[in-house]
């Protein structure tokens, strides 16, 4: 019987581990620096694990360059007021991110605001989209 068990828990151990794995950290973000940003939308992913949004702005020699950014889940960012069509390819638009901290082109995104002056963002904190039970509340 202790064998069953056994072998049942190895066979299991590896489909709850695999979603922990597959989630990466945002370490890779330079969390103590803002920067802004003004460019036109290459691309709009809104997909899961993660939304992304692609601009394509001008460098200092006033060369276009993609720019890539990434946000949060779907849901986060749908308490946050983005939407599958909140950005569409040609659109102009402000960000504000965190810079990736190797210096490559892209961040992750903080907010945004769009040329008819509507500001999207920041994802929406997970203990307010999933608060706690009033009675477990300090």
């Amino acid at each position: 019987m202790k064998s069953r068990i056994c072998i049942l828990a190895g066979l299991l151990a590896p489909v709850f581990a695999a979603p922990a794995l597959a989630h990466h950290s945002f370490a890779m973000f330079d969390r103590e620096k803002a920067v802004s940003m003004t460019g036109t939308v290459k691309e709009y992913e809104w997909t899961n694990p993660h939304v992304w949004i692609h601009l394509m702005a001008a460098d200092a020699a006033g060369t276009p360059r993609e720019w890539s950014f990434e946000m949060q889940s779907v849901q986060q960012d749908s308490y946050a007021g983005w939407r599958p069509d909140s950005v569409k390819p040609g659109d102009k638009v402000t960000i504000e991110f965190h810079p990736l901290k190797d210096g490559s082109r892209g961040g992750q995104l903080m907010s945004a605001t769009l040329a008819n002056g509507q500001h999207l963002g920041p994802p929406a904190n997970p203990r307010l989209v999933f608060p706690r039970p009033p009675e477990t509340q300090q």
